[in-house]
């Protein structure tokens, strides 16, 4: 049977930061990989070869990719978050373009411009309003 005592307070600590520095290894794993994976400017023997280095020799070869990659890892991080955040923004653009304020906003302008009268302007406001149904 086991007893507290057996196990005590400060290993109890020692395994929990075991543990934690496991997890980030292991993190920290997958963040030179997927680094390694996602570049374009490298062949695929020179990927294999980091991956080779990495699974071989673990920590000789992580650390020695961050002092040879790490800047370049940076940027690329930069630059997919800044693809990302564009994208979103154009998407977000494309799709708050097209409800109701911006049917009747349309219709104004034509309605401005001589294109249509106030009769085509009011039709072309109701069927906005009702969601393009009427």
């Amino acid at each position: 049977m086991l007893v507290a005592s057996d196990y005590p307070f400060l290993d109890v600590f020692w395994t929990m930061i075991i543990f934690f520095l496991w997890v980030i290894w292991i993190w920290f794993l997958i963040a030179i990989l997927s680094d390694v994976f996602r570049r374009h400017d490298t062949s695929g023997f020179s990927k294999a070869m980091w991956v080779f280095f990495i699974i071989f020799l673990p920590f000789l070869g992580a650390f020695t990719y961050l002092i040879v990659n790490g800047s370049g890892m940076a940027e690329r991080n930069v630059k997919d978050t800044q693809v990302a955040q564009q994208r979103m923004d154009d998407y977000v653009r494309t799709t708050a373009g097209t409800g109701p304020a911006a049917e009747i906003e349309r219709a104004k302008q034509l309605l401005d411009s001589g294109a249509i009268n106030a009769d085509e302007y009011a039709g072309l406001k109701a069927k906005a309003l009702a969601g393009g149904t009427a």
